[in-house]
């Protein structure tokens, strides 16, 4: 139950980002739910592999590496997804931090009921 609504909070955050961020767009909420599955996978795949990769980049810039590498599975799921896009690297980092955000607020909230 627990994935499930973790699953739905995704999409429900990727439906946000869409709204607030220019340049990334998403069709509709069973799109969403797509891109939240594909993203959920690059991220743990190839994602995974990159934060390794680039440990020491990460580790030189405090972290915030990390969210250039977030920035390019967002890219990358939106080749992948049909209805999903995000259009340049620009909108792929921002779309990444208010999705970090937005997340990080829905989960809190919930958890909190």
């Amino acid at each position: 139950m627990v994935l499930i609504v973790h699953w739905l909070l995704s999409a429900l955050s990727i439906l946000i980002v869409a709204h607030v961020v220019p340049g990334f767009a998403v069709r509709g909420f069973g799109t969403a739910l797509i891109a939240a599955v594909v993203i959920g996978l690059v991220n743990a795949t190839l994602g995974f592999v990159l934060k390794i990769l680039t440990l020491p980049i990460t580790i030189l810039s405090f972290g915030l590496f990390l969210i250039v590498i977030n920035a390019l599975m967002l890219m990358l799921a939106a080749v992948l997804v049909p209805g999903f896009s995000v259009q340049g690297f620009g909108p792929a980092l921002l779309g990444a931090i208010v999705l970090s955000v937005v997340s990080f607020i829905l989960r809190f909230l919930v958890s909190s009921l």
